[in-house]
């Protein structure tokens, strides 16, 4: 920073031929000027000015230097410039990373409505489930669900993820339905295997099954595609399958056995300033998702057809499959 400094008050007194007008253009005293072009010359090892009693020359030296100081000072000018720009309205590059399900089925169809509500801005996008480092990985921001266990990374949630135990029907009328989750042991149940204890299943009211199946997976959909096949049981969170839910092709089971309460967060470097893009891109994100809200966009259609099959007295579809499968035998 002196160097900058001392270019600055060179090109300065270069600019108006005497060091008594670029100390009053600089709002510096003479002597300050004087002793700063001074430090420059010792650093460069060379005479930049030639004094006279009448006028100010630049050498050779000083020549070259002040074309380079000319540059330098534009360069970092410019670079100011931009920076408050960034900072005055949402532009630039936004790196996100989010998981591969939830990215694909619920942020990735808003990213169009989002960049053209921002044309100045520009998205990387990232798709996996593992947890990546934000800072070494260079992320601005990261979308995660459930628990959030790193304490350098400030969050603002983003809506509630319901979990859903559910199996297809086919499963149920071959294998009948658990009626409290110590039974899914005997059943056939499919892992995800990201999560901190795949092979156990803990509900909210403190209990937890070992569960064992014939598939573990560390993506949500390829295990939401053996459930709609009948393979077994599975674990799913409500985003990913409540269009299942809505149209029959799952049941939703142990539904007075609730699973713990999670969320989906937008997670970001705890020391990074808030700039624009990023406030823009989590408050388009929380809005989308109704964060004030009680029902998700992915849950309304699932939820409201389960209150209407309650205020109909009709049974449950689990009961009913039940049902139809005892009087088969």
């Amino acid at each position: 920073m002196d160097l900058l400094n001392d270019l600055t008050v060179f090109a300065r007194v270069a600019e108006q031929g005497s060091f008594t007008a670029a100390a009053e253009s600089l709002r510096l005293s003479k002597s300050a000027v004087s002793k700063q072009v001074a430090r420059l010359e010792a650093r460069l090892g060379s005479r930049l000015l030639t004094r006279t009693t009448r006028r100010l020359t630049l050498t050779e030296t000083g020549r070259v230097v002040l074309d380079h100081a000319e540059r330098a000072l534009a360069e970092a000018q410019a670079a100011e410039a931009a920076v408050q720009n960034l900072q005055t309205a949402p532009r630039g590059l936004l790196r996100v990373n989010m998981p591969m399900s939830f990215g694909l089925s619920h942020v990735a169809p808003l990213l169009p409505e989002f960049l053209a509500a921002y044309p100045e801005l520009r998205v990387e996008v990232s798709l996996n489930d593992r947890r990546v480092d934000l800072l070494e990985e260079d992320v601005d921001v990261a979308i995660r669900i459930g628990d959030l266990r790193d304490s350098t990374l400030a969050a603002r949630r983003l809506a509630p993820i319901r979990g859903v135990v559910c199996a297809a029907p086919s499963y149920i009328e071959r294998f009948g339905a658990p009626k409290t989750p110590d039974e899914l042991k005997w059943h056939h149940c499919l892992i995800y295997t990201y999560l901190p204890e795949p092979d156990i299943w803990r509900f909210s009211d403190g209990s937890a099954v070992r569960v064992n199946g014939p598939m573990r997976a560390n993506n949500g959909d390829v295990l939401l595609q053996a459930a709609r096949g009948g393979l077994g049981i599975v674990r799913l969170p409500s985003f990913l399958c409540g269009n299942d839910l809505a149209d029959g092709a799952l049941v939703p089971l142990l539904e007075e056995y609730r699973l713990p309460d999670s969320g989906v967060h937008a997670v970001y470097p705890a020391g990074r300033h808030m700039t624009p893009k990023l406030r823009a891109f989590i408050d388009f994100l929380a809005t989308r998702f109704n964060a004030g809200g009680i029902d998700t966009p992915w849950d309304c259609r699932w939820i409201h057809l389960r209150q209407k099959v309650a205020e109909s007295g009709l049974p449950a579809p689990a009961n009913m499959l039940k049902k139809r499968r005892s009087q088969r035998t």
